[in-house]
């Protein structure tokens, strides 16, 4: 559905980390993303399939963006591969559409954003994993087609 209309639902976005994940929420008409919280998985676990399956159910979620961890020449490792397992999984439990996004340099464009506004590293992880999240979130939104009158086709 294009962003906008009407029941569109909201747009969870994952940014996949090997031990956090930031997430990041749409409003119902698909226009802005902010932050949702952050899930940490412990060394050699599965990821949280379940903690976001419940976010889904809980926010009425009707699509989730994975951001795909590729390297810089667009190729797809191990993490990617990571991150399509745990996509379709979710899809699997959650029963919602999944889509993926090229996060590249999401992170390091959310820490910059942090250590302007004079955030310490350290203390700010969790946070800055949800605002790559919205990066991600923000970027699939503004990719999507306007609706209502006078939009372009």
């Amino acid at each position: 559905m294009p962003r906008g209309s009407p029941g569109a639902g909201r747009v969870l976005a994952v940014d996949w980390g090997g031990r956090r994940f930031g997430l990041a929420l749409s409003d119902p008409t698909r226009l802005i993303a902010q932050p949702l919280t952050t899930l940490t998985r412990r060394a050699n676990h599965r990821a949280p399939v379940a903690a976001v399956a419940a976010l889904v159910a809980r926010h009425g979620v009707t699509l989730v963006v994975i951001g795909l961890p590729l390297d810089l020449e667009g190729g797809e490792g191990e993490a990617a591969r990571e991150a399509r397992a745990f996509g379709e999984a979710l899809a699997r439990r959650a029963g919602v559409a999944v889509a993926y996004r090229d996060e590249r340099l999401t992170t390091a464009r959310a820490l910059r954003s942090a250590r302007e506004a004079g955030v310490k590293d350290r203390d700010s992880r969790a946070r800055i994993d949800q605002m790559a999240a919205v990066g991600i979130l923000q970027g699939w939104l503004d990719a999507q087609p306007a609706a209502g009158p006078g939009a372009a086709p």
